[in-house]
């Protein structure tokens, strides 16, 4: 259980990206990342042989959808997740840590998923795979519930 956060581990959050007063602790720049299955099972598909399927744990989301079509959230401007409101801010870009075995902390394969992502997902400011976000209306949210997209609009992919 958490016991104590401290202010110094609290950090603003992007104003040009995020609300007015956005905070993040414990978070790589945003306190939601937002990824879906389909997209990482494109991503797997496009990989070159001798490259396994990839994990989702290589990308590290705290919010994991399914149902959707693969790259549907590069479209998503707010999501009800369970009792939560969600706000798609921008894509997430990826560093070398996606290239890092979560369990055994090996480099199989040192190029991957980065030369892929540069091939089918490179967008202005870099690689991108999956979707940063906060939280607009804290609530509940649980494995398994439903999950309604509020708002949605062009592609949020900025050419390179």
């Amino acid at each position: 259980r958490l016991a104590y956060l401290h202010d110094v581990a609290a950090r603003p959050a992007d104003p040009d990206r995020a609300p007015p007063g956005s905070v993040v602790g414990f978070a790589d720049g945003f306190a939601v990342l937002v990824t879906t299955t389909e997209s990482l099972a494109a991503l797997n598909r496009d990989l070159p042989p001798p490259v396994p399927p990839l994990p989702m744990n290589r990308f590290r989301p705290n919010i994991v959808l399914t149902g959707a079509p693969a790259w549907a959230e590069d479209e998503w401007r707010l999501l009800a997740v369970g009792q939560a409101r969600i706000l798609i801010v921008k894509p997430c870009s990826r560093c070398v840590m996606t290239t890092i075995d979560q369990h055994s902390a090996d480099i199989p394969h040192p190029q991957e998923p980065l030369r892929t992502l540069a091939r089918t997902r490179r967008a202005k400011g870099g690689v991108m795979f999956g979707q940063n976000a906060v939280v607009v209306r804290p609530g509940r949210i649980a494995a398994g519930d439903p999950v309604t997209v509020l708002e949605q609009g062009p592609s949020n992919l900025l050419p390179a």
